[in-house]
């Protein structure tokens, strides 16, 4: 579920970022959903490692 809201808002935000510019191209929608796949990876995995020890 963390990881879900963490891609979807980051999804979210260069959506409407890209749309405040009026960028003919999703810019900021690529980058911003690339920058939250890896930080939800990030918080999944530390998550996972916490919960071994």
């Amino acid at each position: 579920m963390e990881m879900a809201l963490i891609i979807v808002a980051g999804v979210f935000g260069g959506w409407k970022l890209d749309e405040k510019l009026g960028l003919s191209f999703p810019v900021f929608t690529l980058i911003f959903s690339i920058l939250a796949l890896f930080l939800a990876l990030y918080v999944a995995v530390r998550d996972f490692l916490r919960m071994n020890k």
